[in-house]
């Protein structure tokens, strides 16, 4: 049974210009109060309705193979129709007051996640943050139909990494040449590494000195744990406003203490962090950047090599070790792949260690040569 989603008055209108005998639709977050003169005149079968408003007077007469999810009295949607943006998370964020962010629908929902308990026992809310989360891949799978799934590339690395750092310098520059040669950047939406794979997107376009730029305006809280962290990222935006590019940031409220980076023009952000992780990586079919990053980013890497030796979606993607001191010398988790590799315990790498964003580049080039 395949249900066509619905998602605004807009498009309901325009359904019931064709028909008014709807069958198998996924109606999401509509407020049916707005067309209720038209309700009258339909006819629902097998319809899901996702925390719709429907009027009492329509409500009693619809057919019992209709399935209606009620909206649930929380500080978050269970049934969003789209994914989150800075806009969204940050409203009431005023630039010049850090204190204001506690009065964002960010901090409110991680409070309340927080007090229900990271991993609540109450069948109401755990039910609520898996509707939620999947309200949210559903959102995020309908905007990657726009795009070439080998195009979509995840950078991968340490929320810790300091924006004055040369590391955080290199991956900004990465990230905004392959948003402009048409890749989607996408990473886990946090600080750090992932932070300036946003930072370098949203400056795609501009000059290379809006790197050094907009870094300086963010030097003054090199860490996500400065309270200017937000604040300054936020007055980059002011500087530097209206990106042509898209980029995708995918955190989590499993790690709310860090906020995510507004320089992801859209952001998809889940409750579980499992969730989050493994559909970070399933969706950067065009390869998986890693720089350098500790234990979330060693547990990255193994998922990743996982999901190419089993071929599970079709074809493996590179893996790219940015940073060859760290990942050969330092942590070396590039020579002990490469070693399994090489004696088939893992089947179907791509490895590539690299020094510089040439040298990613031309692997990527040779993945995907249009």
């Amino acid at each position: 049974m395949n249900y066509q989603e619905v998602e605004t008055i807009a498009a309901f209108k325009k359904l019931l210009r064709r028909t008014s005998v709807l069958k198998q639709f996924a109606f999401q977050s509509l407020d049916f109060s707005k067309v209720q003169d038209l309700l009258h005149h339909v006819n629902f079968v097998n319809c899901i309705f996702l925390g719709c408003h429907i009027p009492e007077s329509v409500l009693k007469y619809l057919p019992e193979s209709n399935l209606i999810f009620p909206q649930l009295n929380l500080p978050y949607n269970s049934y969003i129709n789209k994914l989150y943006n800075r806009e969204i998370l940050y409203e009431g964020y005023e630039l010049g007051i850090p204190d204001s962010y506690e009065e964002t629908f960010d901090h409110r929902v991680y409070t309340h996640y927080l007090s229900r308990g990271k991993e609540a026992h109450d069948i109401g809310e755990t039910l609520a943050r898996r509707l939620h989360d999947h309200s949210v891949t559903d959102a995020l799978n309908d905007f990657l139909k726009t795009v070439e799934e080998k195009k979509v590339i995840a950078i991968m690395g340490g929320h810790s990494l300091s924006r004055t750092s040369e590391d955080y310098h290199i991956v900004t520059r990465l990230s905004k040449q392959l948003t402009e040669m048409g890749y989607l950047m996408v990473s886990g939406g946090g600080p750090g590494a992932m932070e300036a794979t946003h930072l370098g997107a949203w400056l795609a376009g501009r000059s290379l000195g809006t790197i050094d730029a907009a870094i300086k305006l963010m030097s003054k809280a090199p860490c996500y744990e400065d309270k200017l962290w937000l604040d300054s990222a936020f007055e980059v935006l002011h500087t530097y406003p209206n990106s042509l590019y898209e980029s995708i940031g995918i955190p989590t409220w499993h790690y709310g203490h860090e906020p995510a980076t507004p320089f992801a023009s859209r952001i998809a952000k889940y409750f579980a962090n499992s969730v989050r992780e493994e559909g970070l990586l399933t969706i950067a079919k065009g390869g998986v950047i890693f720089s350098p990053g500790s234990a979330g980013t060693v547990q990255e890497i193994f998922q990743d090599a996982a999901q190419n030796h089993y071929l599970s979606f079709g074809y493996a993607s590179p893996m790219i070790f940015l940073n060859q001191k760290y990942w050969v010398e330092e942590l070396p988790i590039y020579p002990l792949l490469k070693k399994l590799a090489e004696d088939e315990k893992y089947q179907n790498m791509l490895l590539s260690s690299c020094s510089d964003q040439n040298e990613v580049i031309k692997v990527l080039k040779n993945f995907h040569p249009g």
